[in-house]
């Protein structure tokens, strides 16, 4: 069959980016472009004369056959089929191509425009393939995953864990993306609305509440939103809502024991302590000595106490690192620590400020850190000093001491080398204070001790100015 086409035609035809071809009746290639090389690497004349069923995939080949089928009877104009068309090195690529029966007696046969979509159809799979994981993993994990758009107004994704979390269903949710309020507890309700409007102004946030009313909002999820920000706007916010129950009931049975303790503690102590205080005045000399033993350890047992009651604060309130600035933090460390051994040295060096990311209990831990320094002060040798400092990454805090070596156990417990459950004895846990607030401000404690000191590093990560 010879199909005729003026020159005109030809030029375009001969020039379009599109793979064109033209079949007969029976799906045999009667013309092809010249895109048809540098998409499949077939010269046109090598496709012409040629079945084009036989360059589809075998697994597409039906699919192919069904919509040419829709053309040929008439029951539509054109239709639009993807598949895998053979390349010349034997490969396969995708194309989508519209097949059309033009109303022109004088072209005898089929038009197809193809054009290349492997790209395409690469994406749409791997995009397929994340999402399957993510569904996956959405489904198998305890903590709800979910994704509303800018304003709240449109849920996007939520997991199967929101139904037992919060005690609602994902249908619901969805058919009114503001319904998860009514599963928060009446009194936090104003807590989460400014959460969410600090989300939809782009702020990161992290609050805990109670849900689920037929619980009696006796479940507590600890709730982290990232607003996700393209062109300047809040497009979406995404987050994870997690159920902190259990830890929220040991958090309030630990302040309990806490209160009880140190409630019991000095009452018990007062008693301890006005006792041997009345034998130190009436008794003889051997009997003065050891009530002054019972005074003093009774006085450290309650100073332990105070530093229990302040380690249980850290880890109950879950305080989140601000940026603060250290100079004025370490100062008044320093001034606090003068203040209670009048007779130490304390040479300090600052720059003129040095914000990082920390808890406000640093102060506490530079004022354990110095405090421990002056008590084990080598007599007459008075050479305690503290020094903050700058780096692109981090600000440090660094002591150094005349003191003897410290024992590996407490700097083991300084830099969180030594095992919780491991029991030893020693003063240490103003250590752990000073460990647990670095380590919840996401910093780190190293160390060098040598016969004519300690030098003791503390790096936190730069904060904002």
């Amino acid at each position: 069959m010879t199909v005729e086409i003026d020159d005109l035609a030809s030029v375009l035809l001969e020039h379009a980016q599109d793979k064109l071809a033209i079949v007969d009746e029976s799906g045999t290639y009667v013309y092809v472009n010249a895109a048809s090389d540098p998409i499949l690497g077939y010269e046109p004349d090598r496709l012409v004369g040629e079945q084009s069923q036989e360059y589809v995939h075998p697994d597409d080949r039906r699919a192919v056959a069904d919509r040419f089928e829709q053309v040929r009877s008439s029951t539509a104009s054109s239709v639009t089929v993807r598949y895998r068309h053979a390349t010349a090195d034997g490969g396969w690529v995708w194309l989508e191509s519209r097949v059309t029966d033009l109303p022109d007696d004088a072209l005898d046969g089929y038009v197809i425009s193809s054009r290349d979509i492997t790209d395409q159809v690469t994406a749409e799979r791997e995009r397929r393939d994340a999402e399957s994981r993510l569904q996956t993993i959405a489904g198998t994990v305890g903590d709800v995953l979910w994704m509303f758009d800018g304003d709240w107004s449109e849920l996007l994704f939520v997991n199967p864990a929101y139904e037992d979390v919060f005690g609602q269903s994902v249908a619901d949710l969805e058919a009114d993306p503001q319904q998860f309020l009514e599963a928060v507890h009446p009194d936090d309700v104003s807590c989460v609305r400014e959460a969410m409007d600090r989300a939809s102004n782009g702020e990161s946030v992290d609050v805990e509440y109670r849900v689920n009313p037929d619980t009696e909002y006796s479940r507590w999820v600890w709730v982290r939103s990232e607003p996700i920000v393209e062109d300047g706007e809040v497009d979406r916010i995404v987050g994870f809502s997690r159920d902190i129950t259990d830890r929220r009931r040991r958090e309030r049975q630990l302040a309990v024991m806490d209160n009880l303790l140190r409630h019991n503690l000095r009452n018990d102590m007062s008693i301890v302590l006005g006792n041997a205080e009345c034998i130190a005045r009436e008794a003889d000399d051997p009997s003065r000595g050891r009530a002054e033993i019972i005074r003093q350890q009774g006085r450290e047992l309650l100073e332990s106490a105070d530093k229990q009651r302040e380690i249980i604060e850290l880890l109950t309130e879950r305080a989140v690192p601000e940026s603060l600035d250290l100079v004025p933090v370490v100062t008044d460390a320093v001034e606090t620590v003068r203040e209670r051994y009048p007779n130490a040295t304390i040479d300090a060096t600052f720059p003129a400020s040095a914000t990082a990311s920390t808890l406000h209990e640093i102060e506490l831990a530079v004022t354990e850190l110095l405090e421990n320094a002056v008590r084990h002060e080598r007599d007459g040798l008075s050479a305690l000093s503290v020094t903050v400092r700058t780096t692109p990454e981090t600000v440090d805090i660094v002591f150094r001491d005349n003191c003897p070596p410290i024992p590996e156990v407490e700097f083991r417990v300084l830099t969180g080398d030594w095992k919780m459950d491991d029991v030893y004895h020693t003063s240490g846990l103003g250590l752990w204070l000073v460990y647990w607030t670095v380590d919840l401000s996401n910093g780190r404690i190293s160390f060098e001790r040598s016969e004519s000191g300690n030098t003791i590093t503390v790096s936190l990560p730069r904060g904002r100015t």
